[in-house]
């Protein structure tokens, strides 16, 4: 790939005539890419009759997405450092309206993967946007755009569960495709119109190897994480792919740090700041990720084991849908907070949320209102965090970085999710209980899986705990008083102004 040109930061800059337009448009660019996350989760049960194909195949429109979406978002933030984040970001919402294209016109198993693939790539959205912030925003307005667009991956996947219940209940599923196509295409016109672009470049060359070895790399960490319970965790297709993982993870680490301009720039994200920040966003993306798959199970299980709630999908959908809101409203206070006392106070107030509204759930969760609460009381904790990294991220890294930095902190949550699907799997799969010849997870399987989901939260609060203190603003040095010379000294010792 050609070398990009680097454009210095003031450079670059430019004030847009309408921060609340781009913002708006930005958030609205997030929210679009976050519903492909929940888009298949009402049909799921019915692909493989869809598709014409075993319930494990199908399962791939599922698990291609978020391999595309790992893959993809640390390098689309690298390109969009080197060559423009509006540019990469429009391209990202081309690469969602095409594959929602593909799928809408799919009735088989590989146009189906192909189209989820391509909406995979698209995940880099948020943190482009985020990066597009900074680069665009008054700095009065940074820290409230920033939280709502970060908080803009949860609003999504939470209000589209049940708009995409309800279209699955009454329309033919492929509407579902079209509907997240056109809002694609809404997106990317208003951000075309509405959006600048920064001038704000690395340059360089594109470390195409090391994207290359990351890609095999995370392929495999997640390939292994998300199918070993299918294919066993003690399989050697499992433990190969781990091992395949470990080691060119560990070859790339190498590689970056001897090249010159590298895909990811180790250095700085070993950074204190970065690292531990990185690190909270695993535990997070773990502790969010549990109660996404506790609650939609404990509202649908029959109410004949004693603790399920007999619910249809749609009505998932309607409980879930008030986090999303409750996340929208936390992004404005979460900057008020991280203003006054900064963005570590703001994560580990938000971590220690997340942990309460898990310890509500273990002893809450017979009734339909009090998972309601439950999820906004997650979601609040939720989006208090989400604002608070974004802002943690840039205050360690230059402006030429950020989208790189954001991107990689996206992936992190990414990570966490993974894990969390994998394991919340493996402990409801062990504790179950036998009604009608059918295997369900038990009570307390699901009461386990929420009391790691609280653990997992209270790691986070421990790694935030290791951020440093924000400095103190240091006050500008008043000048010392001058004698005047003896230009401005007029007859009689009074000062003349000088022409």
């Amino acid at each position: 790939m050609s070398d990009a040109p680097a454009r210095p930061a003031e450079a670059g800059r430019s004030v847009p005539s309408r921060p609340g337009a781009v913002v708006a448009m930005l958030a609205l660019a997030g929210i679009t890419v976050s519903l492909m996350q929940t888009l298949v989760i009402p049909i799921v049960p019915e692909l493989p009759g869809y598709l014409h194909a075993s319930a494990s195949d199908a399962a791939w429109a599922v698990t291609a997405t978020l391999l595309a979406a790992a893959v993809a978002t640390p390098v689309a933030g690298r390109l969009g450092d080197m060559f423009g984040k509006r540019r990469l970001l429009l391209v990202s919402l081309v690469l969602l309206v095409a594959g929602s294209v593909v799928c809408a016109l799919s009735d088989a198993l590989v146009p189906m993967i192909v189209g989820r693939t391509l909406q995979g790539l698209a995940a880099a959205v948020v943190p482009l946007g985020i990066s597009i912030m900074r680069d665009e925003l008054p700095p009065e307005k940074l820290a409230g755009s920033t939280a709502l667009m970060s908080a803009s991956l949860g609003v999504g996947g939470a209000l589209g569960l049940p708009a995409a219940a309800f279209i699955a209940d009454h329309f033919d599923w492929h509407v579902l495709f079209w509907t997240s196509a056109s809002l694609g295409v809404v997106a990317f016109a208003f951000v075309l119109t509405l959006v600048p672009e920064s001038g704000v470049r690395t340059g360089g060359r594109f470390d195409l190897v090391g994207a290359l070895g990351m890609a095999v790399g995370l392929v495999s960490l997640l390939l292994a994480v998300s199918k070993g319970a299918d294919w066993g965790w003690d399989s050697g297709t499992t433990l190969g792919l781990f091992a395949l993982a470990v080691v060119v993870l560990a070859a790339w680490g190498v590689f970056e740090l001897r090249t010159s301009a590298p895909l990811v720039d180790l250095r700085t994200t070993a950074r204190r700041q970065v690292l531990f920040t990185n690190l909270a966003s695993v535990a997070f993306g773990f502790s969010m990720f549990a109660m996404s798959l506790v609650l939609p199970q404990l509202l649908q299980l029959p109410t004949q084991t004693g603790y399920g709630l007999g619910r249809s999908m749609l009505a998932v959908g309607l409980v879930m849908a008030p986090q999303g809101l409750v996340m929208m409203a936390m992004a404005p206070m979460s900057a008020v907070i991280t203003k006054a006392r900064g963005p570590k106070t703001t994560l580990m107030l938000g971590a220690l949320i997340v942990a309460a509204g898990y310890g509500l759930n273990i002893v809450m969760m017979s009734e339909v209102w009090q998972l309601v609460l439950v999820s906004c009381v997650i979601g609040a904790g939720v989006g208090f965090a989400y604002g608070a990294m974004p802002a943690l991220i840039m205050g360690a890294v230059p402006p030429s970085e950020t989208a790189a930095a954001n991107s990689l902190n996206t992936l992190m949550r990414s990570i966490g999710t993974s894990v969390a699907s994998a394991a919340a799997g493996v402990i409801l799969a062990q504790m179950t209980i036998s009604l009608g010849g059918h295997t369900l997870p038990s009570e307390n399987g699901f009461k386990a899986v929420m009391a790691i989901g609280a653990g997992a939260a209270i790691l986070a609060f421990a790694l935030a705990s290791f951020l440093p203190r924000p400095r103190p603003a240091t006050p500008a040095p008043v000048p010392a008083p001058t004698e005047p010379s003896a230009e401005t000294v007029g007859c009689g010792g009074r000062r003349r102004q000088r022409p």
